[in-house]
Order: structure tokens, then C-alpha cells, then sequence
């Protein structure tokens, strides 16, 4: 029986993953949480094959979090969900000891596959952290974006904004579309968010 622990914060998605993994004949869900900061005693103690962990963009030190799990019981598999992928996240975690990367908008049929993968001392990569991870470094922003990104994480109105940087009110919105497309941000203080992450900004 593969045990494996979930750390999701949203409860309605943590709620369906344990279902659908408890669902498998041989997967056995034996802990669930919603933030990092137990996940290290949970391991310790439930002794897991696999730790899945949604990482948010706004947790604010992943590798480290991550860090502390596999640091905990070595043998364990991290196995990490994300939605967007940087070369030095993906470097970064995979120096962490993460034993698996999986995208968001994978399948359930590709999630679990790679529960057992990792549960039999594989690895897994999806294709889209694989190809990110051999992208140049350099930052998409141009040096305007980041003086409206920098001003956006002030929490500074679009108005504002405009007026700070000698700029028309509809030139800072095109600069923020054009960021949030380049981040793959849902808003802009996830775009700030992984622009810090990345070093973008």
C-alpha cells in the first residue's frame, strides 16, 4: 500500500485529491494539511511514501519548505503540484531533494501514475517544468514593466502609478497585461510575487 500525505491549503481541492487517491486500490491517503509549517512532524511521524504538496506562488521560501521534508525522512518522495515553472524554481527544488514535479492542469490519471512512479524509487519531470528548466535565465519584463511592477507591489493605484512614471492611465494597464502574460499571474501581487522569485525584479 503506497501511504502518502497531501498538503493542499484550498480545502475544497484537498477534499477531492484525498478522494481520488483513496480511490486507488493501492494508495492509502494517511495525513492531510493545509499549510508547510506541520508537514516535516507529519512525515516523521505517519512515515509517508510519497508527500504530495500544492506549492502556491505565494509561499514565501518553497524550496526551503520543501527543504524541510526531505530533510526530515530522506527516504520519503516529495512529489511537488505547481501551475508555472521558472528554470531556478525547478533547479532549486530538484537540489532540494523534490523526487517530482507535476503541473497543475495535469490529468488524475497522470497525478496518480506519478504517485507510484515516485513511491517506487522513481522520478517524474512533466514535459513543461522539463522545457522551463532549459530556458535561458535572462528576464522577459522590459525595464518599464519593472518600474510598474515595482510600483504595483507598493500596493500604489493604477493612477497613481501613471503619475509616478510620467505615463498615460491606459499605458500602465497595457504594461501590467503585458506583465501579467509574461509571469503567467492570475493578478498583480502573484505577479510580484514570482518576478521576486525569478529575480525579475
Amino acid at each position: 500500500m503506497i501511504r502518502v500525505v497531501v498538503v493542499e491549503e484550498m480545502g475544497l481541492l484537498r477534499t477531492a485529491l484525498c478522494a481520488a487517491l483513496s480511490s486507488e486500490e493501492d494508495i492509502k491517503v494517511v495525513a492531510e494539511v493545509t499549510g508547510m509549517a506541520p508537514v516535516p512532524a507529519l512525515v516523521r511521524r505517519h512515515r509517508p511514501d510519497v508527500v504530495l504538496v500544492d506549492l502556491a506562488p505565494d509561499v514565501p521560501h518553497p524550496v526551503e519548505a520543501v527543504a524541510g521534508i526531505t530533510g526530515a525522512v530522506p527516504d520519503t518522495a516529495v512529489l511537488v503540484m505547481g501551475r508555472g515553472w521558472s528554470q531556478r524554481m525547478v533547479g532549486d527544488l530538484l537540489a532540494a531533494g523534490v523526487r517530482g514535479l507535476v503541473g497543475k492542469d495535469a490529468s488524475l490519471a497522470a497525478l496518480v501514475g506519478a504517485v507510484r512512479e515516485l513511491a517506487g524509487g522513481g522520478k517524474v519531470i512533466d514535459a513543461a517544468a522539463a522545457v522551463t528548466a532549459l530556458r535561458p535565465t535572462s528576464s522577459p519584463l522590459t525595464r518599464r514593466e519593472v518600474e510598474v511592477l515595482r510600483a504595483a507591489a507598493e500596493g500604489v493605484p493604477l493612477k497613481e502609478i501613471a503619475r509616478r512614471l510620467y505615463l498615460a492611465h491606459g499605458t500602465v494597464r497595457n504594461h501590467l497585461s503585458a506583465i501579467m502574460r509574461k509571469t503567467g499571474a492570475r493578478n498583480r501581487m502573484e505577479a510580484v510575487s514570482r518576478a521576486r522569485r525569478d529575480g525579475w525584479m
